[in-house]
């Protein structure tokens, strides 16, 4: 005789008639079953039996006490017929005094059917879960979740992919944080049970995601049901290991096409046109409206799509339209508004991204930078370049948590940090190269120069030398250089040119090529 048959195992069971405990135990098992049309048909005696009945009990109260007391006296532990629900409740405290389960039935032939598998017909019940996962897959599923849910429904069983680290997906029923717990990731198939919860689990096999396990899992489950239950998994993996492979291909696809898009808006600096203005609509993008603009970077290596994986779920609970795609070492992304959000919103939402960049840099190592508040199309390529500035700059500020706002910054900070990337600090060179050619003093007299505000004095006293040689020397700066630096707006950008060739540590990677690529490579 094979393991006892469990109440709870009936429960689990899809195809159980409808089964329904009304009084005695809940803990209940059999060893045995026996089905008949009445009470009459049954065996004089059996022990430790269940009895399933397939016709309805009697209607009166005291017929009900007399059929209780009788299928109890012939030593069976559990009656089963339609309508034992509408037992008189003194009929069903007196099944619970003397032990025997009760229970309710819609299809008492389905419910013994299901007895027979888990009893007696093991691989009846095997080939009947992997008929129905075989069902699942005559027709097309939309992704991962949409085939989970179409196995769960045809095998009447939670499933769920996991990890060591969780849940990633789950469809039936939420797995139990200590069954997951209990599964071993180690071998091929797994049988595990924690707090009355049982799973059935298999390695997936996906090359893209190691580390992964298909689970069937339910309460109360019986072994027959999870040795049954383990074979239905395994014939379902590959085609979850399959749908994993196409999602992530449709998912790289999509983020180059979004980063794309994104690049192709921001060449533009918000000046977009009908095609453009279709590409962004169709992808949900709104340029209309006002943004708040925000950039993650990496401080070191970092996988931009799995940094993107981490940061759109949390983005759909920030309380507003939201958009991220990768962008070079890092991630670019904004808030939209319909309407211009109160300056207490702003802030709010200003801190809901700081809490996702504590977040997230538990397990990336990232500065974030925050752009102001923009208005339209222009607004919103401007709001990505200031975030883009501010994380850059805030890749140095550990005193901050790599974390900056544009609006907390200066002038001059913002300046620097434009002078950082990848358009200006080749012009930069370029536009010095004929003073690194005369030889490097004239380019440290000329820096010297402009950071003592054009004052040849200044500048004499910092060099230690004479007045009249500085004054040559600039002369010959100018004659080198073609420019006037009498000229304010020539003077700003020459002396924004010397910080970025002399002092930023931009400029050396510029030289190597390794430095950032403007807004979606910062």
């Amino acid at each position: 005789m094979n393991a006892p048959l469990t109440l709870a195992a009936l429960r689990a069971q899809p195809g159980n008639g409808g089964l329904r405990h009304v009084a005695g135990p809940d803990d209940a098992g059999w060893r045995t079953v026996r089905v008949e049309t009445a009470e009459k048909d049954l065996p004089a005696h059996e022990e430790d039996a269940l009895a399933i009945l397939m016709t309805t009990g009697p209607s009166a109260s005291w017929q009900q006490d007399a059929l209780i007391r009788r299928v109890h006296e012939r030593g069976y532990r559990g009656l089963v017929l339609p309508g034992a629900a509408g037992f008189d409740p003194g009929s069903l405290r007196l099944a619970g005094r003397l032990g025997l389960c009760v229970c309710d039935v819609d299809r008492a032939i389905d419910l013994a059917e299901a007895c027979w598998m888990l009893l007696e017909a093991h691989d009846a019940l095997t080939l009947a879960h992997v008929r129905k996962v075989a069902q699942s897959f005559e027709y097309s599923a939309r992704d991962l979740p949409d085939l989970l849910r179409q196995v769960a429904a045809n095998l009447g069983h939670a499933l769920a992919v996991v990890d060591e680290s969780g849940v990633l997906h789950e469809s039936g029923g939420e797995l139990p944080e200590a069954l997951h717990a209990a599964i071993d990731f180690r071998p091929w198939v797994d049988l595990a049970r924690a707090d009355g919860y049982a799973a059935a689990s298999v390695r997936v096999d996906s090359p893209s995601r190691p580390g992964l396990r298909l689970a069937v899992f339910g309460e109360g489950l019986g072994e027959a049901q999870l040795t049954a239950l383990s074979v239905a998994a395994e014939v379902a993996m590959p085609a979850i290991a399959a749908r994993i492979l196409i999602d992530e291909v449709a998912e790289v696809n999509d983020v180059a096409s979004s980063a794309a898009l994104l690049r192709d808006f921001m060449d533009t600096r918000g000046q977009t046109d009908a095609d453009l203005d279709r590409r962004m609509g169709e992808r949900g993008w709104r340029p209309a409206g006002h943004h708040l603009g925000f950039r993650m970077r990496g401080r070191g290596r970092l996988d931009p799509l799995q940094l993107l994986r981490t940061v759109r779920p949390a983005l759909a609970g920030i309380g507003a339209e939201a958009h991220a795609t990768t962008a070079g070492r890092g991630i670019t992304g904004w808030l939209t508004f319909p309407a211009p959000p109160e300056p207490a919103a702003v802030e709010r939402h200003a801190q809901a991204l700081r809490a996702l960049h504590q977040e997230v840099g538990r397990s990336f190592a990232i500065a974030t930078g925050i752009g102001s508040l923009q208005n339209g199309a222009p607004g919103l390529a401007v709001t990505l370049d200031e975030a883009t500035d501010a994380a850059r700059i805030a890749s140095s500020r550990s005193a901050t948590g790599w974390f900056v706002r544009v609006d907390s910054l200066g002038l001059e900070q913002l300046l620097l940090a434009w002078t950082g990337n990848d358009t200006f600090v080749p012009a930069a060179a370029s536009l010095l190269a004929p003073l690194q050619d005369a030889g490097g003093d004239l380019l440290r007299t000329l820096s010297t120069y402009l950071d003592h505000e054009s004052s040849l004095v200044a500048t004499a006293d910092a060099l230690n030398l004479h007045r009249n040689t500085i004054a040559i020397r600039i002369r010959r700066v100018q004659e080198l250089l073609g420019v006037d630096l009498s000229d304010p707006e020539t003077r700003l950008a020459v002396h924004l040119a010397c910080r970025a060739v002399l002092t930023l540590p931009a400029a050396p990677d510029a030289a190597n090529g390794r430095r950032d690529h403007g807004i979606l490579g910062s």
